[in-house]
């Protein structure tokens, strides 16, 4: 893997990071429940993403 891979490789970590932790706290502070439920799924698809990237490196 060269170094530029590794460098995308790690922002895409971060991003993916940052995503699912800004999902879960926009998730204890909505009211409504079906917006509570759809900032819990992308919560878990960033986590998901998260942890294929982690895969690669």
């Amino acid at each position: 893997m060269t170094t530029k891979e590794t460098l995308y490789l790690d922002d895409a970590l971060g991003h993916a990071q940052f995503l699912a932790q800004q999902c879960r706290e926009a998730e204890k502070t909505l009211q409504d429940a079906a917006l509570r439920q759809c900032a819990r799924r992308f919560a878990e698809q960033h986590s998901q993403m998260y942890s294929r990237f982690y895969d690669l490196v």
